[in-house]
């Protein structure tokens, strides 16, 4: 099926207020400008340079969301443009996301990325220290950053009730925070049940441009 028809599937299934990023990592450009032709203009990658290179080539008005995790030393290749930093681990990513802000003169919107998944190989805050970081005075000295929400991504797992619970239990933590509004979960695999729990940001790959070729 072709990728425009996917992209209408999906944005007949999930209602209005929920974002769809499409997650274009490893995909070349004329697959993104197939989606873009389809109305997409939310793109989401995991690899600086793929997200450099790609930034340069395609039009201008895509919105660029980086979900993968970064490193602080690749934060100043994307601050120049990017649209939404997803995946944010640590008071000291914050820092320098608001140092390269800071250089571009502008003012970058972030989520923090929380821990909820029942695996070792996610990355994240806990809710404690994500809470410790909003409320502290440190943070509130960063002018070039704003915090829009939170990300996090489920176990790997065919357990509903596990996904459901930890979806819910991000979702339950965000009622603190009424003003955070962004809250992005939700795959291929798992994105309706994401949007029942909460969720308004949606990142789905496969399901748009098909299963992904890591051998390239």
């Amino acid at each position: 099926m072709a990728i425009s028809e996917n992209i209408k599937n999906i944005k007949s299934l999930i209602p209005n207020h929920v974002t769809l990023i499409a997650v274009s990592k490893t995909k070349p450009n004329d697959m993104l400008l197939e989606a873009y032709n389809a109305g997409q203009r939310n793109f989401g990658e995991n690899y600086v340079q793929e997200l450099v290179d790609k930034h340069e080539l395609l039009p201008k008005d895509m919105h660029w969301h980086f979900i993968g995790h970064l490193q602080s030393n690749k934060v100043k290749y994307i601050a120049p443009f990017v649209h939404l930093i997803h995946g944010v681990d640590s008071f000291s990513l914050l820092k320098e996301i608001n140092k390269q802000a800071q250089k571009n003169n502008r003012i970058i919107d972030c989520l923090l990325q929380i821990y909820i998944a029942q695996e070792e190989t996610k990355f994240g805050l806990d809710f404690n220290e994500a809470s410790a970081i909003l409320t502290s005075n440190e943070f509130k000295d960063l002018k070039n950053i704003s915090i829009k929400g939170f990300m996090a991504m489920a176990s790997n797992t065919d357990d509903v009730i596990q996904i459901k619970k930890e979806f819910a239990s991000l979702k339950t933590f965000s009622l603190q925070y009424p003003e955070l509004t962004i809250l992005s979960f939700g795959m291929s695999s798992d994105y309706q049940l994401a949007i029942q729990e909460g969720s308004t940001m949606i990142r789905v790959g496969s399901s748009i441009f098909g299963e992904r070729n890591y051998n390239k």
